[in-house]
């Protein structure tokens, strides 16, 4: 069984920011795989179906993003699932806009989303889907840049790529991150 976590702050005020691109690509990526609505568990929203014939449970947590990882720790203790049958879809600052990168374990960079997730499980090493925002250019902008809205001129790169990632995550599940990489990046040329 796999866990796919979208990060992002709850509540309509925080739907479009930056910060919730987690949050888009659970909620796409449920729609493409027919997935049943959205109940309450484990202090998230929680959906459960299958990917490429593998049982998979979506979890979008509904603390703050700070506190994250106290609802992935629930569900994975629940579910038994190892940390390396668990894909974090996260926003990216170190990341060009549409850039997506897989990685397994390392730090947080400062996301507290993965540092709350890393402390509830005791490990770093689970996957994080890595989506690339930009960086404002300024660290002192950082806070009021992921919870800003994405730009006008950002809607369509944003919507090809949360739907590439929806349509491709299959490949993921199978263990062939490359051929993911290579779809989604093909798709948002």
């Amino acid at each position: 069984m796999w866990l796919l976590v979208g990060l992002g702050n709850p509540g309509d005020k925080y739907a479009k920011n930056r910060h919730n691109i987690g949050f888009m690509a659970l909620d796409a990526i449920a729609d493409e795989s027919g997935f049943p609505p959205w109940r309450d568990k484990f202090q998230g929203a929680l959906s459960e179906g299958k990917i490429a014939g593998e049982k998979v449970a979506l979890l979008k947590p509904q603390t703050m993003m700070n506190e994250s990882g106290q609802s992935v720790g629930k569900a994975s203790k629940f579910y038994k699932i190892p940390p390396e049958n668990i894909l974090v879809f996260h926003d990216e600052l170190d990341l060009k806009n549409a850039t997506v990168r897989i990685k397994k374990g390392g730090g947080n960079a400062g996301h507290n989303g993965l540092r709350s997730i890393q402390d509830h499980l005791g490990t770093p090493d689970f996957w994080r889907v890595r989506i690339g925002i930009d960086h404002p250019g300024d660290k002192n902008r950082v806070s009021g840049y992921v919870l800003s809205d994405f730009a006008k001129s950002d809607q369509d790169w944003v919507e090809d790529l949360i739907s590439a990632l929806a349509q491709n995550v299959g490949a993921l599940i199978e263990g062939k991150n490359d051929d993911f990489m290579t779809r989604v990046a093909e798709a948002i040329q």
